[in-house]
């Protein structure tokens, strides 16, 4: 009998003694009974923050974000108190519960002999503030592993306890789930971009995303059609044909899914299920990549073919006058010639030589755009009575360009309408440039169909480069002889404030007063002349700063004393053959007056709205002079549209030459 209650009571110590060595690993390793390294016992895996240290390969770490099920695992009671824990350091719930209930059981033997691995890891943790590992996660951005993470805080070593039976977890895992997951994620609020904040941040679904998708999947429709197992299937092919179809209606001109019609949904289904067929098909990766190699190599070419004539047709449309301005002259002659003698002639021609008023020279056979100079540059003149205005056009529209002035007069301001062909002094045998023009190398390289492709800059073959007119500009005291100072300003800019200004700025012995142009949008000496001449190499600063043309200030009597017209000749002799520049006027200014220009402030002077549609508005606003230098001129359809009203508001429209002509705004 006493037997029999020794067995019972030793079967009974059994049944309670060894779930807790199974369970437990305290009777094995329970050597410090501190509250801390009760915890410590207890914890199955933690995670260091990954971004700035590498993983600890002594316990198991949960590297996916999902939430899962965990067994036999430790739980926070309150996982909202951890102001006294280290930031940068973050817990996670273990991978394998089996692994991590009886982690001391399995390695007893090993933690016997040797030092607790898990007390060496917190004790690594409590010098975080020394290691590079353990920054703040609020401060480097970077996730944490795990939603329901515990922070430990810099300041403090000790780890907040946190332990619960298994058996009791397992009950209440989907309450604390929630609790966790909502408390994790206002940390996440308040402390910055961690990894819920990068979550959204990931989550944000482009606005066109299934625009995309449509045109993927049209492209890999149109790779199956060019297949020839595909081909072979007549039944798959009628299907892609019309599936590609569907899809390309629903495109149409869509750029975002806001766009897109209600069934573009179905018909992006309907195109997978049958891009699967094909697939089944055509089950060889080889073909459809050669075939897409040879779909980017066409589109390639297209697009050099397309980016050539798009050019070509530019500078076409640059040289081409609208019919509109080729009306306007034959309108204006006629009425001219209409008029007797006496009302052929502007007033006040005594002015026109008086050196102490406001003289400007136009050089220009386009009358719509010499009258938009000359209107809003009276328009901001304080004393419109003393500014003279010299312009010089060609035979053709001299009558029109004297109409054009007769009938709508600038004020008080005076006018004189010049003749180039009355200029008898200037001819070949003075001007090498004429000479040059008139040359048949010179015909040739412009009207030579089989030359003209060998030239790749086609603005050189603008016949502005023709026109002497262009080159009136290095003739000025042989067109102005009693006159000290001139402003030069071209046809295609607008003044937007007064220029008196200019007269009494001190050029300090120079010739030529000028905006330098060597920003960023603009280049510099080398961008212009061919520095592999040595003749030019040997005079001239590659990288010397350019100036530009359109409102420049001369001193006539400067120019006179250094005699500069004989140096724009000899170098213009040197360039007979164009191996120093191309064509143009810009080119020879930067040699002619070389060492010879005082820079203005970039304010006077806004280059760039014939081809630049970034030029910042402030800069236009604050600018005396704006210059639509480049082939979108303002007069022309392919002007850039928000710059155009600038021109416009000094046309009026309303006027019975332009409404004849059909000119409209």
């Amino acid at each position: 009998m006493v037997a029999t209650r020794n067995i019972v009571l030793l079967l009974l110590c059994i049944t309670v003694v060894a779930p807790i060595v199974l369970y437990t690993d305290r009777l094995g390793t329970f050597k410090y009974p501190f509250a801390e390294q009760e915890f410590i016992e207890d914890v199955t895996a933690f995670a260091v923050n990954t971004a700035d240290s590498g993983h600890l390969n002594l316990l198991p770490q949960e590297t996916s974000t999902a939430l899962k099920e965990p067994i036999g695992v430790v739980y926070a009671e309150d996982t909202t108190n951890t102001k006294n824990l280290p930031h940068g350091l973050h817990f996670a719930k273990p991978g394998e519960h089996v692994s991590a209930r009886v982690l001391s059981a399995t390695n007893e033997e090993g933690q016997i002999k040797g030092e607790n691995p898990i007390k060496l890891v917190t004790d690594g943790i409590k010098q975080g503030n020394q290691s590079s590992y353990l920054e703040k996660a609020d401060i480097t951005g970077d996730s944490v592993n795990g939603e329901d993470a515990i922070d430990v805080d810099d300041n403090d070593g000790k780890l907040a306890k946190s332990s619960h039976a298994s058996d009791q977890a397992s009950e209440t895992m989907d309450t604390k789930q929630e609790q966790q997951h909502t408390e994790s994620s206002s940390k996440v609020n308040k402390k910055g971009p961690i990894l819920l904040a990068t979550d959204k941040q990931n989550d944000q679904i482009p606005s066109d995303a299934r625009v995309r998708q449509l045109k993927d999947q049209l492209i890999q429709a149109k790779v199956y059609l060019s297949l020839q197992a595909v081909r072979n299937s007549p039944h798959l092919t009628r299907e892609l044909r019309l599936r590609v179809k569907e899809v390309s209606r629903t495109l149409g001109d869509v750029s975002k899914d806001s766009d897109l019609p209600r069934n573009a949904n179905e018909r992006m289904k309907s195109m997978e299920q049958t891009l699967m067929k094909g697939r089944q098909v055509q089950n060889d990766c080889a073909d459809a990549v050669k075939k897409l190699r040879a779909m980017l190599h066409s589109t390639e070419e297209q697009l050099r073919v397309h980016k050539k004539q798009t050019l070509f047709l530019t500078q076409l449309t640059a040289k081409t006058l609208p019919k509109g301005l080729h009306c306007l002259p034959l309108r204006l002659t006629t009425e001219y010639y209409s008029l007797n003698t006496s009302q052929q002639q502007f007033p006040n021609q005594q002015k026109l030589e008086d050196p102490r008023l406001y003289h400007y020279a136009i050089f220009s056979d386009n009358i719509l755009a010499t009258a938009v100079v000359v209107s809003s540059t009276v328009a901001h003149a304080k004393d419109t009575s003393k500014h003279v205005f010299h312009i010089v056009t060609d035979r053709l529209n001299y009558a029109a360009m004297r109409m054009w002035f007769l009938v709508n007069p600038p004020q008080k301001a005076t006018i004189q309408v010049q003749n180039i062909e009355d200029f008898t002094w200037l001819n070949s045998s003075y001007s090498p440039v004429l000479k040059q023009l008139g040359s048949p190398s010179m015909i040739d390289y412009y009207f030579k169909t089989h030359r003209a492709s060998s030239d790749s800059n086609l603005k050189f073959r603008n016949p502005k480069y023709l026109s002497i007119l262009n080159h009136l500009r290095f003739y000025l005291p042989e067109i102005f002889p009693k006159l000290n100072k001139v402003l030069f300003l071209d046809d295609d800019v607008v003044v937007q404030k007064d220029l008196t200004g200019l007269w009494s700025i001190d050029l300090k012995g120079n010739i030529n007063g000028a905006v330098e142009t060597c920003g960023e949008s603009f280049h510099r000496f080398d961008r212009y002349l061919n520095f592999s001449n040595p003749l030019v190499t040997k005079n001239f600063d590659p990288c010397a700063c350019g100036w530009a043309y359109g409102m420049n200030v001369f001193d006539l009597v400067q120019w006179k004393r250094q005699n500069i017209t004989e140096v724009y000749h000899n170098w213009q002799k040197l360039n007979h053959d164009r191996q120093l520049w191309k064509l143009g006027t810009l080119p020879p200014g930067l040699i002619t007056f070389w060492k010879r220009t005082f820079p203005l402030h970039r304010s006077w002077h806004v280059l760039g709205l014939g081809y630049n549609p970034n030029i910042n508005q402030k800069e236009i606003e604050r600018a005396a002079v704006i210059h639509y230098n480049g082939n979108m001129k303002p007069w022309l359809e392919i002007s850039i549209p928000k710059f155009r009203g600038h021109w416009t508001k000094y046309v009026d429209y309303d006027l019975v030459y332009l409404r004849e002509c059909n000119i409209n705004p």
